[in-house]
């Protein structure tokens, strides 16, 4: 062989992945079922069968093949992309993240990816990368306010309110829909430090934003009230009306209510910009399935919980087994009742949809939240067709959605209790109670 002249593999880096002898086995067995069908396939075609018998064959080729790809691909985003992550090497993390949505692009026809990020990673360099890739990006801000940042342990890891403002700013572009996630009724909150920040959303360009109340569980209470203080639920009430109204109230308001805490914002004419969808599945689908460790589930009448211990839920995965740490049937009344706190949530309730779901009317189905709802002035419109909510409404439902996800937090910590110690403590090694 000529040594000078070029093989086409010297520009190309060969990486290589060390497998544990499970996963490799499986791999192999699904190539080898694959080269099986492919050879039938050549023996059919030899044997001159009929065009569709052959077509289906393929068919089943191409499924195997995205079966084959599914399980790499996963295998890929829990190793090397978690291990560049762990390792700190952001660069490289970025890369593969990436590369795996090209991947997935390709082998699955995905149409939109979403992503969540903290502020410090909207730089030019990672805004460039990430650009096409995602179409929905959500960052975690929860306050422009450098005391409440400080108090928080957010002003060193992603900078001050004022860069965070900069960032998203120069970061909207780059995306369909950029959403900023921020919180309100911190126990340290002033009225001008929230009022601040719904004027930092007015203006710093995002498309969307989520103003959620600050809600705990029974395992972070002492640890939030140790760093945060007590909360104080009146003036929770205070703050939300605050915001709304500065949000999407008045005669030109910067945003529409898209559900309860969600806002879009409107252009100059008052009209919505775009489509934005909302990070919260159950605004768009009552049922939903959650993939990975800790996910929970809600399909039919029943609610399920995945394991959260890692080991336990890849061997589960590999081994073709559901990974469920528990199950539980949800009574008829408490499905009423999540349909109920769902659709009020999105602000609008079909009555005609509930009584095609249970048979009943809502009045007849949920007669004491309906008595407790009107009782309070909770109802702008209350005809055969729908409900619809006035300011108090809103408020008393959002105690009620806070409650929900504070049930659902609880119920993860009931999971978590079942870790093992190394697992357990890189969970709550901040101090938070076990």
């Amino acid at each position: 062989m000529d040594e000078n002249k070029s093989t086409g593999m010297e520009e190309c880096e060969i990486r290589h992945k060390h497998r544990s002898a499970k996963e490799e086995k499986d791999l192999i067995s699904r190539l080898n079922r694959i080269e099986g069908q492919v050879r039938g396939v050549k023996a059919m075609v030899q044997d001159e069968r009929y065009c569709t018998d052959i077509l289906v064959q393929v068919s089943a080729i191409q499924s195997a093949l995205n079966g084959f790809s599914r399980t790499l691909l996963s295998s890929h985003v829990k190793s090397c992309v978690v291990e560049e992550i762990k390792n700190g090497d952001a660069d490289k993390a970025v890369d593969e993240l990436c590369e795996t949505i090209d991947l997935a692009r390709d082998l699955f026809h995905v149409k939109e990816v979403n992503s969540e990020t903290n502020p410090n990673h909207l730089i030019p360099e990672y805004l460039d990368k990430l650009h096409g890739r995602i179409q929905r990006l959500s960052v975690g801000v929860q306050s422009f306010d450098d005391g409440l940042l400080r108090q928080m342990d957010r002003y060193q890891k992603y900078g001050s309110g004022e860069e965070i403002f900069e960032r998203i700013g120069e970061a909207a572009p780059y995306f369909e829909s950029l959403n900023v996630d921020m919180i309100f009724n911190f126990p340290t909150q002033t009225e001008d430090i929230l009022i601040s920040d719904c004027e930092k959303i007015a203006l710093c360009g995002c498309h969307q934003t989520t103003f959620s109340p600050l809600y705990q569980s029974h395992a972070t209470t002492r640890k939030m009230e140790q760093v945060l203080g007590r909360m104080d639920y009146d003036k929770e009430r205070r703050f939300y009306h605050i915001l709304d109204e500065i949000l999407a109230g008045g005669d030109a308001p910067f945003f529409e209510r898209r559900t309860l805490w969600t806002f879009n914002r409107l252009d100059e004419n008052l009209k919505r910009k775009q489509h934005l969808e909302v990070d919260e599945y159950a605004v768009s689908y009552e049922e939903c399935v959650g993939i990975g460790s800790g996910s929970i589930t809600h399909l039919g009448d029943n609610l399920f919980v995945n394991t959260f211990n890692l080991e336990e839920y890849g061997e589960l995965v590999r081994a073709g087994v559901t990974p469920l740490l528990g199950k539980t049937d949800l009574p008829r009344r408490d499905l009423m009742r999540y349909k109920f706190l769902l659709q009020l949530y999105s602000l609008r309730f079909d009555k005609h949809e509930f009584e095609r779901d249970f048979g009943v009317s809502v009045e007849r189905g949920l007669p004491v939240e309906m008595a407790f709802m009107r009782a309070n002035g909770a109802f702008a419109t209350d005809d055969a067709d729908e409900l619809t909510l006035t300011p108090a409404g809103r408020y008393l439902t959002v105690v009620l959605y806070r409650q929900y996800l504070a049930g659902l937090n609880n119920l993860r910590e009931q999971a978590r209790a079942k870790l093992p110690g190394d697992e357990r403590d890189l969970l709550f090694g901040d101090g938070t109670e076990k």
